[in-house]
């Protein structure tokens, strides 16, 4: 048998789906899993274990349905048993139709439905990686066991670091930046011997050299902004003491490589998108607004997010203590 997965197009998202791919070894432990995942995050899913190709999608190539429609077909001649769409949109179905896979399963919320074999009923109000899981379930009418989300590092060093992840894709849930230099200043003035890591793609490299103005113990922190590729940022966290991240891709690629995690909400449902595997992980959210979580990119209430902003820094400082000093 051979199975085709599309995967989700958003690095958090790409993460938690590695569950959904343990899930279908498991279930059909003979197949070759293949999976299609958007050109930029080819790299991650190269550390997916278990699967033996990845097509790289890219809609600057295929624009449009049209284009989706060609890079299917393209794949055709791979004759795929079982095609799995993680994804909702139509674009995914119309890709799946396209391969002529005499089996095509997933959710469907863009009219795509009638282009899938079998449509799966969402369940409501889970985590993202137990929705995906809730797939597989439904079409094999018995439960997932083991679930666990992970990646395999590909270089192993330890490095003592301290990791901080202030950025996110939606303005709602990256820190605002005079919360996020006062925490700066506390944590290395609270940890003397410890160096930091300050984590962020390219277009975050502005924010962290702002983030830094009048930043002391300079000597004790390393901007990694823009100079990480995604596998070097995975190994830097295999070999790193904790991360202290805003809910983002990063809080999800540390958790599959085992490091432990302190994650800040605001915005975003913890009951959703926090990191799965539960081992060293703490959440941490002020809980003092109604509108928390609002689950929105923007906040509409107060310009910047005040749930972030309201975040206690002695509780930060005490769920890092806590990995630290056990490290």
């Amino acid at each position: 048998m051979k199975i085709l997965v599309r995967l989700p197009n958003w690095l958090g998202d790409v993460v938690m789906s590695t569950a959904f791919i343990g899930a279908v070894k498991q279930f059909y432990p003979l197949a070759q899993v293949d999976v299609i995942v958007k050109k930029e995050l080819s790299a991650i899913a190269a550390l997916i274990p278990g699967l033996t190709r990845i097509h790289s999608f890219s809609k600057d190539e295929y624009r449009g349905l049209g284009g989706v429609y060609r890079f299917g077909k393209s794949l055709r001649s791979e004759q795929y048993d079982v095609f799995f769409t993680l994804p909702d949109s139509l674009s995914s179905a119309v890709m799946g139709k396209a391969t002529g896979a005499k089996q095509r399963i997933g959710y469907s919320k863009e009219g795509g439905f009638f282009l899938l074999t079998k449509v799966c009923k969402r369940p409501v109000n889970v985590h993202r990686v137990d929705e995906y899981l809730a797939i597989l379930e439904q079409l094999n009418e018995m439960p997932v066991t083991g679930r666990k989300v992970g990646l395999t590092a590909t270089d192993i060093k330890p490095n003592g670091l301290v990791l901080i992840n202030f950025n996110s894709e939606a303005e709602s849930r990256r820190m605002p930046l005079d919360k996020g230099r006062e925490l700066l200043l506390l944590l290395t003035a609270a940890f003397t011997d410890i160096h930091f890591g300050l984590l962020g793609g390219p277009k975050d490299a502005v924010y962290i050299e702002q983030l830094l103005v009048n930043a002391t113990n300079l000597n004790r922190v390393t901007n990694y902004a823009g100079k990480t590729t995604l596998v070097t940022l995975t190994n830097l966290m295999a070999g790193a003491k904790v991360l202290l991240t805003t809910d983002s891709g990063p809080a999800h690629l540390a958790n599959s490589v085992g490091l432990p995690v302190v994650a800040l909400f605001g915005a975003g449902n913890e009951h959703n998108t926090a990191p799965y595997n539960k081992s060293n992980v703490t959440v941490i959210r002020a809980g003092q607004l109604s509108c928390e979580p609002c689950v929105r990119n923007e906040c509409r209430l107060y310009g910047i997010p005040k749930c972030m902003q309201l975040l206690d820094e002695s509780r930060i400082i005490n769920a890092l203590s806590q990995y630290i000093n056990h490290a």
